[in-house]
């Protein structure tokens, strides 16, 4: 069921599913995908005596910001916020957090800088907060390549590339990081309109030039964003997760992760030929690892 709460700056939407009662679950999307990616793996957790929470993140679908005057800020620590916001607003003393992208990020923020609002975490990609102060140093050829929407972004041309273009473009980057996954016309169309969110190109332009420090941040969240770059350890039980096929982040890209996890931590590829939408093309193991982690936490 669709919901609406206000929370911080946005008006949040959501889907919730299972008991009221339940353990809490929250599952956050990336970018640019939305809560379609977790159909399979909210019901899974339900049937497992969750209360599962599947947002729409700042920029899509319904969520909207209740103020004209918010920056449409995209930064790594605006999206932590939000979910901090969330859990608040839904009374939610601590959860078992999922997520991959955008959303891993989010959720890797709030088990880092507020573990007693995280029983546990679930990440695809590893640990997910971006150090930004070492943003100009280049990575691997190879790894640059996966990089060049981030880049596009980054100019004018690319803003209106994806203001112009946003579901010709969406749809590229679904197919050039699942390269494996199989998707049809009607799964995507699912999705898609997420994008029409009038905030949406806003935000992300924001995002991909932020990391980058090309562009200030919001002036509400700077204290969480310098905290941020102490890259804080995550302290709470977690699992990470790589596809076998991620087009973004291949997966030796993850091995120097493991410090930055200072609990119990397990990390686990996921096959055959699943992407970066991990959650929608692997979601057995997706809620399994979810189940996990909420094993450990008790």
């Amino acid at each position: 069921m669709l919901k609406q709460i206000d929370a911080g700056v946005l008006t949040v939407a959501y889907e919730e599913t299972g008991d009221p009662a339940g353990w809490p679950a929250v599952l956050l999307h990336g970018f640019p995908y939305d809560i379609r990616s977790y159909d399979a793996v909210a019901p899974s957790l339900a049937a497992q005596g969750a209360r599962v929470i599947v947002p729409y993140l700042r920029g899509y679908g319904p969520t909207r910001f209740r103020s004209a005057d918010t920056p449409r800020s995209g930064e790594q620590a605006a999206l932590g916020h939000d979910l901090l916001m969330l859990l608040d607003a839904l009374e939610i003393e601590a959860a078992v957090l999922g997520g991959y992208d955008w959303g891993g990020r989010a959720a890797c923020i709030v088990a880092a800088l507020w573990p007693e609002r995280a029983r546990g975490l679930v990440s695809v990609n590893g640990y997910n907060i971006q150090n930004i102060a070492k943003s100009g140093e280049p990575a691997s050829p190879e790894a640059e390549l996966r990089y060049w929407y981030q880049y596009y972004f980054h100019g004018e041309r690319g803003r209106l590339g994806l203001e112009r273009n946003r579901r010709d473009l969406c749809r590229l980057l679904w197919r050039l990081w699942s390269p494996e996954w199989r998707f049809d016309d009607a799964t995507y169309d699912r999705s898609a309109g997420a994008f029409d969110n009038p905030d949406f190109v806003a935000v992300v332009i924001h995002s991909y030039r932020h990391r980058y420090a090309l562009v200030d941040g919001d002036p509400a969240v700077a204290a969480v964003e310098r905290r941020l770059a102490a890259q804080p350890p995550i302290t709470v039980p977690a699992l990470t997760l790589d596809g076998d096929a991620d087009g973004v982040m291949a997966i030796g890209g993850t091995a120097g992760h493991a410090p930055h996890f200072t609990g119990r931590h397990e990390h686990r590829v996921v096959t055959p030929g699943i992407g970066h939408n991990l959650p929608q093309e692997a979601p057995a193991a997706f809620a399994d690892a979810m189940l996990t982690v909420k094993g450990w936490a008790g």
